[in-house]
């Protein structure tokens, strides 16, 4: 019914499209260095990861301010509740600098898609998760190679205690879920939650700029409706945004630690 009332009004209803994940460059178009909206927005989010841990960890205190406090909490997150829990202390300290880089990167670029101005996670095309994605695995790869450059990819491929003739079934699957599953499902969880999230976001708050300024009358009230969903989504892709972030480094951890598993 909306709908037909202001189909042939260009200020009517537009629902978001899987193109604003592809726009037009803004910068340098048609050179190998041309960017677009989202690639800035990608390089405002490491420009301020560097800023707040440079700030941070400047002039460190023995009794740290409130910021320097903030810093170090996040800092102490990773390398206890990720690093040590999972690697032990001395693999933990090992693999940290890396750990701590994905979880910081992904979070940061993830709550641009919730900032007024932004609203658009740096973490919603396939580029940064791939790229993460293949940092992850070949992490885990040379950690095992590292730990042991003999068995890594057998024990890997045939695990001990299987029969020898339930190896034709069950090396196949391990291959798949282990070197091809593995930054498949990294890249995709990440992509596909800040896609989507992105994508209700819009949703609600291109309909209540509708309901309320195009459509009017008793349709405002469906307007007040899709402004609470929306701050209340926005709440829930907050959330998404931290607990993303933690489970993409938790993952490369546990896949770490299953790389320098003794049995390897």
């Amino acid at each position: 019914m909306i709908a037909t009332a202001v189909e042939s009004d260009d200020s009517g209803f537009h629902a978001p499209s899987i193109w604003e994940f592809f726009p037009n460059a803004i910068l340098f178009e048609g050179t190998w260095f041309e960017l677009t909206r989202i690639n800035l927005i990608q390089i405002l989010a490491t420009v301020a990861i560097v800023v707040i841990f440079w700030l941070g960890t400047r002039r460190m205190k023995i009794v740290p301010g409130r910021f320097q406090s903030l810093v170090e909490m996040g800092l102490d997150f990773v390398r206890v509740n990720i690093a040590h829990d999972l690697l032990g202390k001395k693999d933990g300290d090992r693999f940290l600098p890396i750990l701590t880089t994905i979880f910081f990167m992904i979070l940061f670029m993830n709550l641009t898609g919730i900032i007024p101005f932004l609203n658009i996670a740096g973490t919603s095309i396939i580029a940064v998760p791939l790229l993460l994605a293949l940092i992850s695995y070949f992490t885990f790869i040379y950690a095992g190679v590292k730990k042991s450059p003999k068995n890594f990819f057998k024990n890997s491929l045939f695990p001990a205690g299987v029969p020898w003739p339930i190896y034709i079934i069950v090396t196949p699957i391990e291959f798949i879920s282990t070197f091809i599953v593995r930054p498949v499902t990294l890249t995709l969880r990440l992509l596909m939650n800040m896609m989507v999230g992105h994508l209700l976001l819009v949703l609600f708050f291109a309909a209540t700029q509708f309901f309320f300024f195009t459509a009017g009358g008793w349709w405002s009230l469906l307007g007040v409706g899709s402004l609470a969903f929306g701050f209340v989504f926005t709440l829930f892709e907050l959330l998404v945004a931290v607990l993303q972030a933690y489970v993409f480094a938790l993952l490369t951890a546990v896949y770490i630690q299953l790389a320098v598993a003794e049995e390897h």
